[in-house]
This record gives structure tokens, sequence and C-alpha cells, in this order.
């Protein structure tokens, strides 16, 4: 399977109370482990009177294993940071971060509690979220004439490509991303008079579904 993230930009919260406990979920999109950490470290710096900040993030790193990570922040070892992160990679989900603050009731929950406790705080925070996939497909590269760039960017968006546009005095400078025939598509559009030359590979993001009772359901 490509990797399934949330869309850029996406931060979900989401709050339990067990027990007069309050367990307070965010789950972001995150593209590296320093922004992971630095969303961790903002959401411990807004609530610093709370007992406990347990962590999980995933992020993947190119030509390299995913960089995962948890904490329990003061809880029994593995009753926070570890069933969070298997919720995350129950999806699976990438390149994402949760963070469950605790405000403690004066009840203890006991390690199964816990477990239940902050699993379900990340499962319900990401309920009914859409999902992406992050696939890999060759990219294309055409320079469009100023006057009919904007009839042929339509059709591109249309077909689904991925297209970037920069404007230059000789025309529309385009680059599009898709596995589909590109040149045979240029040649229809245009009688033959434009062609787009193979610009290597890059990574898109498409929708794919969404999650629901913490799994991956396509779309």
């Amino acid at each position: 399977m490509s990797d399934l993230l949330l869309p850029r930009g996406t931060v979900l919260r989401n709050e339990l109370e067990i027990k007069r406990s309050r367990f307070i979920a965010l789950v972001a999109r995150v593209d590296s482990p320093e922004e992971a950490r630095t969303v961790i470290e903002s959401e411990h710096s807004a609530t610093p009177d709370a007992r406990h900040h347990c962590t999980a993030f995933a992020v993947t790193m190119p030509d390299s294993l995913p960089v995962m990570h948890s904490s329990d922040d003061g809880e029994p070892a593995g009753t926070a940071g570890r069933p969070m992160l298997d919720v995350l990679a129950g999806i699976p989900l990438f390149d994402v971060v949760a963070v469950v603050t605790r405000y403690f009731g004066g009840t203890l929950l006991g390690t199964g509690g816990l477990v239940r406790a902050y699993s379900e705080s990340v499962r319900e925070c990401l309920e009914g979220t859409p999902l992406t996939e992050r696939v890999t497909v060759k990219k294309w590269s055409t320079l469009l004439p100023h006057g009919e760039a904007g009839r042929f960017i339509s059709d591109f968006s249309a077909r689904g490509w991925h297209v970037e546009t920069e404007y230059v005095a000789s025309g529309v400078q385009t680059t599009i991303s898709t596995d589909d025939d590109v040149v045979a598509a240029l040649a229809r559009l245009s009688s033959g008079r434009i062609i787009a030359e193979p610009a290597g590979l890059t990574p898109v993001e498409k929708a794919w579904g969404v999650i629901a009772r913490g799994v991956a359901i396509a779309s």
C-alpha cells in the first residue's frame, strides 16, 4: 500500500472525560520529526498545568524507514504513548503526530483503563477524517502559449493531473505530474503544435478514502 496521510494542514481535536479525568487529543499532519516535536512542545506550553502530555508520531523519511516515536510522559510504561502509536499504525497513517493531554480527575484508571483511554482518545479524534494517498508519478514539462494556457490548464485539471505553472516571457512554463499519456493528450489538444518533455518522477497526493472505526476505508 502507498503511504496514507491526513490532508495537508489538518489539525484535529477531541476531548473525552473518563472518571473525571479529561483526555484532550490533538492529531495533526506533519512533514518531519522536527515539526512533530514543535507541535508537541506547543501543546505542552499551552497546558502546563496538565498532569501528562503523552505523544506518538510516525514520519516517513526519504530512502529510509519511518521515524516512529512514543512517550508515556509519566504514565505507567506502555499505557499511553505506545497504544496511541498502535492506533496510528493500525490505520496505517504516516506523517502524523498525536498528543493527548490528561488532567487527572482523582480516580486511578489502572493500566488497562489507561490503555483504553489513550487509544480511544486518538481513535475518536480521527473518526471520519478524509485520507490522501501519496504515490510516485511521472513528471512532464511543457511551454504553453499565453493566449491558450488557461484552456489547456483547465483541461489538465479536469483530468485530475497535478499542475504547476510559472509565467515567463515566452509563455506559461507548465509542469504536469501524472502517469497518464501526456504526450498523446497534448498532441490531440494542440493538433500537434505543443509537446511535453519527460522531467523525472515526483510524489503527489490524491484523495483516497476516510478513517472509520480505526481503519482506512477506500472510497
